[in-house]
């Protein structure tokens, strides 16, 4: 308990908020850039830094990355605060016969969930942790609570390797790679970048789908013994609702606004669309942003039953959204400092000159592990390294599946070790990160372990 302690004493004490550590880090890349770049002969070199930063943040590629990401996030939060999966939720609590098989279904439950939504996983893994907790304390069963919590959030340890992880489902989609690396790959080695690479080669490769079941059997028989050796904790929880809306004295075009038929029709006008549009990459398994979004849209107003119930499931969700409103301009503006400046070259030039074909995969796991500490969003985290991992790739010979799969494995692992996206989870639970950090942690070591067998094996 001492580390775990010592752990969140470091954060609270040295790391100030998200936001915060991208401006300072936009600061930081600015003095780098000035420091180890020129510009061309008889132009400021400050003034041309300034404009590279500013290209960035308002590059339009890259905002609507950040549409796409806040969208996945919103459209899944949603999607849990819907009558279908709270009654889900409640079916899954109903199994609770003791600690170590609670410990085990809200680890399984929320790592499978989490693979199809990282926003649908993070609130469905806090509601199921809560509800179990509920459910335990009304029912006399003894559970270690912290540990369950912390089985709520083991969804960030795999949604980058999943469907709607930032990294392969971006570099899925047509013009991305060429949009990302204009400024930064040589020639030569634009010539041998592909214009999209499939999630039938990252997601859904057999590679990474035995790395996906290895992680979730393993970490869920890890929650299962947990549960059976730890204590038993004390707590008092209320009961946690989402209220729908309620229909007393509607008039008008506000029962429009409460109409089933409406939301349904429209709903399933969404959903043949989806089929229509996308039903030939779906054969081949090749998903983008804009397809998860459409089919999770016509998902989460049919299954709300009105516009209303849609409506103010989003305006709960919306907060989310939050930090990659605010975060994600600025890391693109760190990206566009360090392509337009030259600085990404010399990064990949160092990463080659120290790693090999073997090599560079674990160095890319254990690299974006560290940065996801700073800059704690996969999108973020992508646009920054992403270049740098992709560079690096083409100049060794490294299948660049691979190396975007190690940049997910690596930036997901550490979000147990990071707390900015556990802060929902700790809001509906009622937990503190101290609390659930001693657990985490444990997780942390097990699934790093698998991951990088994974990419060696693999």
């Amino acid at each position: 308990m001492g580390l775990t302690k010592a752990i969140e004493n470091l954060f609270r004490r040295y790391l100030p908020s998200p936001f915060t550590i991208a401006v300072i880090l936009t600061v930081v890349t600015m003095a780098l850039a000035m420091l180890s770049t020129d510009s061309p002969q008889g132009e400021n070199h400050m003034f041309n830094i300034f404009s590279y930063w500013e290209n960035g943040i308002w590059n339009s590629a890259l905002l609507v990355f950040a549409y796409q990401m806040m969208l996945i996030l919103v459209l899944g939060h949603v999607l849990v605060l819907s009558k279908p999966m709270e009654q889900l939720i409640l079916l899954l609590t109903g199994q609770v016969k003791n600690a170590a098989q609670a410990a085990f279904l809200v680890a399984m439950s929320t790592m499978l969930v989490s693979f199809f939504n990282w926003g649908l996983g993070l609130i469905f893994g806090a509601i199921l942790a809560r509800k179990v907790g509920e459910y335990a304390q009304a029912n006399q069963i003894p559970i270690n609570y912290p540990l369950i919590g912390a089985c709520g959030y083991l969804g960030l340890m795999v949604w980058h390797g999943g469907i709607s992880g930032s990294a392969p489902i971006k570099v899925s989609e047509p013009g991305h790679i060429d949009e990302l690396m204009k400024n930064v790959a040589s020639s030569g080695h634009l010539t041998n970048l592909p214009d999209v690479i499939s999630t039938s080669t990252t997601i859904f490769s057999s590679s990474n789908l035995i790395i996906f079941g290895v992680v979730v059997v393993c970490i869920s028989l890890l929650a299962f013994i947990l549960g059976k050796k730890t204590k038993a904790s004390r707590f008092n929880l209320g009961l946690y609702k989402f209220e729908p809306p309620k229909k007393e004295s509607l008039s008008g075009a506000e029962r429009l606004d409460h109409s089933k038929v409406a939301a349904t029709l429209f709903g399933l006008l969404i959903l043949a669309v989806f089929l229509l549009q996308y039903l030939p990459a779906i054969r081949v398994l090749n998903l983008t942003p804009n397809m998860l979004n459409l089919f999770m849209l016509g998902m989460a107003i049919i299954l709300h039953g009105s516009f209303k119930s849609f409506l103010n499931a989003v305006e709960n969700a919306i907060g989310d959204v939050s930090g990659i409103l605010l975060q994600f301009p600025l890391y693109f503006g760190i990206m566009g400092i360090m392509a337009s400046s030259g600085m990404i070259g010399q990064i990949s030039d160092f990463f080659v000159s120290i790693s090999n074909q073997t090599t560079l995969p674990i160095l890319t796991f254990f690299s974006a592990g560290l940065v996801n500490v700073f800059v704690p969003s996969g999108g973020g985290q992508w646009a920054v390294q992403g270049p740098l991992v992709l560079d690096s790739a083409l100049a060794l010979n490294v299948p660049l599946p691979k190396a975007i799969m190690a940049l997910a494995y690596g930036d997901q692992i550490t979000n147990m070790l990071q707390p900015f996206w556990a802060l929902p989870l700790l809001g509906i639970t009622k937990l503190k990160a101290k609390e659930i950090l001693p657990y985490t942690l444990l997780f942390m070591v097990l699934a790093g372990v698998i991951y990088l067998l994974g990419l060696l094996l693999f």
